[in-house]
């Protein structure tokens, strides 16, 4: 049963990354729910067969930090979410080199081959829709974050290049930029920012996290989820190249 809000995705197919939970797991949901197929793509095995028997998607087991594994891939989909992230927590001097390079794999290098594996299926049915999930750390920097920074800014400019590329071809490509979301990935930064600083988990919370936000509170999965909902619909075949911003206001200083 579609939702009444206009975003209808029967006969879709979706694949979502890093769905297994957090903001992919509301995506995958809201997806569904206007109809779409979903592919809940995780490394977590129980976690997207389990969402997958729930929503009666398809559960695709895979690590995308193995990009090897990802270059000759085809994908048929009619909807891509490049989701899945990671963070690291450490100034420059102190980075690990080979977590740098992990985190590029996982959060640049992916969702390029993934939208590369997926642009055929898209040209050939002159439809698509790529959304990926960005962050406000794709338009600001924030200390300590060199890696998902560089590869949140990597992926703005991955979507723009997309978004000309497959205009002619009816496929947009766009970014949702979130700021702190309720997940277990912020509430692990929130321990992890508390070290860095030398503040207690509250004062992170208040102080450095929701600083810059007008809007003092963390944003929910749910509310990330209509954003993409709306970039996949057919009311969105018009936006293409740019963002959703939810932030809460930070971008605005």
């Amino acid at each position: 049963m579609t939702r009444d809000d206009g975003v209808d995705l029967a006969g879709r197919r979706a694949v979502v990354t890093g769905a297994a939970s957090g903001i992919g797991a509301a995506v995958a949901r809201r997806l569904a729910a206007a109809g779409a197929q979903v592919v809940v793509c995780d490394r977590d095995d129980d976690g997207a067969r389990a969402l997958a028997a729930e929503l009666a998607g398809e559960a695709w087991v895979v690590d995308l930090s193995d990009t090897a594994a990802l270059a000759d891939l085809t994908l048929e989909a009619d909807i891509l979410v490049n989701n899945a992230g990671i963070q690291h927590v450490a100034p420059v001097q102190d980075f690990p080199p080979e977590r740098f390079a992990f985190i590029l794999r996982l959060m640049l290098e992916a969702p390029f081959l993934l939208a590369r594996a997926a642009l055929p299926h898209m040209y050939a049915r002159g439809w698509g829709r790529l959304v990926h999930v960005s962050s406000a750390h794709g338009l600001r920097a924030s200390a300590f974050k060199s890696a998902y920074v560089c590869a949140k800014h990597g992926l703005e400019g991955l979507s723009k290049v997309l978004s000309l590329e497959g205009a002619a071809h009816g496929v947009t490509s766009n970014c949702v930029n979130p700021g702190y979301v309720r997940t277990p990935l912020v509430e692990r930064q929130i321990s992890d920012q508390a070290r860095a600083h030398g503040l207690s988990e509250d004062e992170v919370l208040g102080s450095v996290m929701l600083k810059n936000s007008a809007i003092k509170r963390l944003l929910e999965p749910a509310e990330v989820a209509t954003a993409v909902a709306y970039l996949c619909s057919d009311d969105a075949g018009f936006v293409t190249g740019t963002n959703i911003v939810l932030d809460g206001g930070w971008s605005a200083r």
